[in-house]
């Protein structure tokens, strides 16, 4: 038996899913709640009908982009261990990312041919670790902060209107994560490397620039069209435009 299929064994199935199973139980039973709190208060049982349907709705489309991930990382991790990550905590672009830079630190390829054991244990371990401090940090500040809200001292932006500094670090982090990723590219072609492998070289910087086009797009009609519920499909429209266009490029 392979790796990858032990990764895909019913031993893991049944681990994985007794995980999900349990937040899944979780969540109904928070929804339950709210159900009897929105009650308790006077709310109209059929707007809050209405709620759930358009909030079950408009999670249909952003989920393909979670399943996407799914089926990108079973190839190579089994089906099982992505399925428990992009179901409970993690996220798209959190797990693709690290899976590969552990593979690469480890001098393997993230593919189920190239797999080991030993890399599957270190790159799980690598997606655990680096995602679960948002957990421990909300356990200890969580109360603070919450209590901090209510006072009103948490401010989003100042008082001319401008971005706050959480708002700024987050963008310049996300502007230097994807401009290292685009200027490796880069770099690769222009040094010569990408001359040996023209389309290969030039698929990762194609996607790039479809799915950029595409999210402008539908920001573009989300802002200046009205149609603000084009927010919630927007990351996954992209992906899906983007992957297409990878598929285009390898034809």
């Amino acid at each position: 038996m392979t790796v990858l299929e032990r990764l895909s064994s019913g031993t893991m199935y049944a681990i994985c899913g007794v995980i999900v199973a349990f937040v899944a139980l979780v969540s109904l039973l928070f929804m339950a709640r709210a159900w009897r709190a929105g009650k308790a208060i006077g709310m109209d049982p059929a707007k809050m009908r209405r709620a759930v349907t358009a909030s079950a709705t408009f999670t249909l489309l952003p989920s393909v982009g979670i399943l996407l991930g799914v089926i990108a990382l079973s190839g190579s991790l089994g089906i099982p261990w992505p399925w428990l990550r992009l179901s409970v905590i993690g996220a798209l672009h959190y797990e693709t990312q690290v899976a590969s830079a552990a593979a690469e630190q480890l001098g393997l390829e993230l593919s189920g041919s190239a797999m080991t054991a030993q890399g599957f244990s270190t790159i799980a371990l690598l997606m655990s670790v680096c995602i679960m401090w948002g957990m421990i940090f909300m356990t200890i500040f969580g109360r603070r902060y919450l209590a901090r809200l209510s006072r009103g001292g948490e401010r989003k932006a100042d008082s001319a209107g401008k971005p706050g500094f959480g708002d700024l670090a987050m963008t310049a982090m996300f502007i230097g994560m994807v401009s290292a990723y685009i200027g490796s590219y880069l770099g690769a072609f222009i040094s010569g490397e990408g001359l040996l492998t023209f389309r290969g070289s030039w698929t990762p910087l194609l996607v790039a620039a479809v799915s950029a086009l595409a999210m402008a797009g539908f920001t573009a009609l989300s802002e200046r069209r009205g149609l603000k519920w084009l927010d919630s499909f927007a990351i996954a429209g992209s992906m899906l435009l983007g992957m297409i266009a990878a598929v285009l490029a390898g034809q």
